[in-house]
């Protein structure tokens, strides 16, 4: 009777240790958090192979901890963006190194473009799309988004090959009551500034630990980069540049 019992005790408290969490079960639920730059270096070799480290760093993106890797693979420059907590990838991106003008060529159409992000990226929408030339080369940037990922993808705008590559994913800041004005307040800053512009971006972002909002724009003939104190409202930085292919942008 008397072992009986004991069984009984010895259950009844295996369930209560179970239900409050305190029995010694190995915790899975962190396996994969970085909290090296040995661990996130091995991560990133396996995503971009027979790649080369180039930089490892750490950075705050939403005032999230996050590891940064740039990679050299053949003629392609990667840049990979994990997050601590978890080892996620949250940023994903590669560009061409070495470039032909061929500026005999003719220069491929927008629509053409279109189709070409648009299977590069099924089912995601195109915000924007513009041409540009960069160094010499005439190029197309196309802007996107799918889900909580945003893309942006660059063709060349003769040949049309994708130079230039990047997705990111879009994060909740951690704001943790430290009084932020929002997104919406950032706008209004922004368009008090340049009044009539279109807002194309707005991120939340730590600059050497100050958090700002970076808020980017457009308007007639030129593009505005704005960053904003997210506590303060203060404009602290303010940029403008002239856009020579404005006439070309498309939105769909």
């Amino acid at each position: 009777m008397a072992r009986k019992c004991n069984k009984m005790v010895a259950a009844f408290l295996m369930v209560c240790l179970v239900a409050t969490g305190v029995l010694l079960i190995p915790d899975t639920a962190h396996a994969k958090k970085i909290t090296s730059f040995s661990q996130v270096k091995k991560m990133a070799l396996k995503k971009v192979k027979n790649a080369s480290i180039l930089e490892l760093d750490t950075d705050y993106e939403k005032g999230t901890l996050v590891y940064e890797v740039k990679l050299l693979q053949k003629t392609k420059i990667f840049d990979l963006t994990y997050r601590a907590s978890d080892g996620k990838l949250i940023q994903y991106g590669w560009e061409e190194t070495h470039l032909n003008p061929n500026s005999r060529k003719k220069i491929i159409s927008q629509s053409k473009c279109k189709k070409l992000a648009k299977k590069k990226v099924p089912g995601a929408s195109i915000l924007s799309i513009y041409r540009k030339r960069d160094d010499g080369i005439d190029q197309y940037k196309v802007k996107m988004q799918k889900g909580k990922r945003k893309y942006e993808l660059d063709y060349h705008a003769r040949t049309g090959k994708l130079i230039e590559f990047e997705w990111k994913e879009t994060l909740k800041p951690k704001t943790n009551n430290n009084g932020y004005i929002g997104v919406d307040k950032a706008r209004q800053i922004a368009l008090s500034k340049v009044p009539g512009a279109t807002i194309t971006k707005v991120e939340f972002d730590r600059d050497d630990g100050v958090p700002v909002y970076e808020v980017e724009l457009f308007k007639d003939m030129y593009e505005y980069d704005i960053e904003i104190h997210a506590i303060t409202g203060q404009i602290l930085d303010f940029d403008q540049d002239y856009r020579d292919d404005y006439d070309d942008i498309d939105y769909d």
